[in-house]
């Protein structure tokens, strides 16, 4: 189901600084007047990944919101001795158990037009508490790809 919310071209364009120049570690959107997905935060390269939930959740429980972070990691395939570095894109969608049911229903119906406008996102996440959010849970779904 489509909401007829809109991605606006500075969510596209932030998330290719993101995916190719590598100018941004994340990036926080929102929906504006229930018609458009735009842009509210965006963080410095070496921001951890603590700082990307807090401003993910910084309006509190009642406010869902999409989080784009690209992930690294260290990886070590079976029959090999050194591991290597992974990054991988994760979209998430933060929606908590105590936002009202409107809110949710749009951004989880809206959640399909953004994820078209980001091609490439490796995975796609649904949060909808601080467990489901946490760096283990997320990098353990990441990892879910990753070949022995």
């Amino acid at each position: 189901m489509a909401s007829g919310v809109t991605v606006s071209d500075i969510c596209k364009t932030t998330y290719e600084e993101i995916k190719k120049d590598k100018k941004h570690r994340y990036v926080v959107f929102f929906i504006k007047d229930e018609k458009q997905i735009d842009v509210e935060t965006i963080g410095n390269r070496d921001a951890a990944y603590d700082q990307f939930l807090e401003d993910l959740q910084k309006e509190g429980g009642g406010e869902c919101r999409y989080g784009l972070f690209d992930f690294e990691y260290t990886h070590q395939c079976q029959g090999t001795s050194e591991a290597s570095k992974k990054q991988k894109l994760f979209l998430m969608l933060w929606c908590p158990d105590t936002a009202k049911v409107k809110k949710k229903m749009l951004y989880s119906s809206s959640f399909d037009a953004l994820k078209k406008s980001l091609v490439g996102v490796q995975k796609y996440i649904q949060a909808t508490d601080a467990s489901e959010a946490a760096m283990d849970a997320v990098e353990e779904k990441l990892r879910a790809t990753d070949r022995n």
